[in-house]
């Protein structure tokens, strides 16, 4: 149900260098970022190496200042690094054209936001469906509204397809954000602190749906969260402080 094939062609394009391990949904090797400033060079990162299996569930947890969002904002290539690779199915997505990259994330990587990101002019149904829409996948029209809603029916609001978002509860708007982001169903799953803006108890139901697909569905998440309960609960936590790894720690 959460899955189509119609992106393996869409991929075809960009990936012209197989994974040599099927298992891994991500891989990154080195990764530094260095920013300019009047003080001179600030290192964000240094030096981040790990690798995610598919269908692994990893939460990302460090303090403010820690480097967590650039490292979240270069496994989702929002913003290239300054040494270093990031392997998404196999593909070495700094090693494509500006393009390719564009392609790239909007077929492979599926993108789960603190504020939500939704458009509230239009309704919840047309919000699951946008990633299709732009990638061209999961078929035109028909076959892509029957995909939305199958999405949401497993996510347990099918019957707020035809909502605006503005009218949904903080819960169900992050569930809508989840839908979205299986939409064109993507090798790895990016969530950036999506309990952020939810109480404790609606934070926890987003959390279990999260495992849910994780553990039913073999999706493949990556979580940054200052919530250390809930990082507990993930299958890896990977802590980072002052842009290092400070440790890994299996749950």
């Amino acid at each position: 149900m959460l899955d189509h094939n119609s992106r393996r062609e869409n991929r075809a394009s960009v990936n012209n260098q197989p994974s040599t391990n099927p298992s891994i949904a991500l891989k990154v090797e080195k990764l530094s970022k260095v920013f300019e400033s009047a003080a001179g060079k600030v290192f964000a990162l240094k030096q981040i190496n790990f690798t995610i299996n598919k269908g692994e569930f990893v939460s990302i947890i460090g303090p403010s200042g820690s480097g967590k969002s650039t490292l979240l904002n270069m496994i989702g290539a929002l913003d290239r690094p300054t040494f270093g690779k990031v392997f998404i199915g196999g593909v070495d997505i700094f090693s494509l054209k500006d393009h390719e990259i564009a392609s790239m994330r909007n077929t492979m990587i599926g993108f789960i936001f603190q504020s939500f990101n939704l458009i509230n002019r239009t309704t919840v149904q047309k919000n699951v469906e946008i990633p299709s829409i732009i990638s061209c996948t999961s078929g035109e029209g028909k076959e892509r509204t029957q995909r939305a809603l199958k999405i949401l029916d497993v996510l347990g609001i099918k019957d707020k397809a035809k909502f605006k978002p503005t009218s949904l509860s903080g819960g169900q708007q992050q569930r809508v954000a989840i839908a979205r982001s299986l939409m064109n169903n993507p090798t790895i799953i990016l969530a950036d602190e999506p309990t952020g803006n939810l109480d404790t108890k609606t934070g926890n139901e987003v959390f279990d749906l999260l495992k849910l697909l994780s553990t039913k569905f073999r999706r493949t998440i990556v979580m940054v969260t200052h919530n250390d309960e809930l990082a507990e609960k993930t299958d890896r936590s990977i802590y980072i402080r002052d842009g290092r790894v400070e440790k890994e720690v299996t749950n």
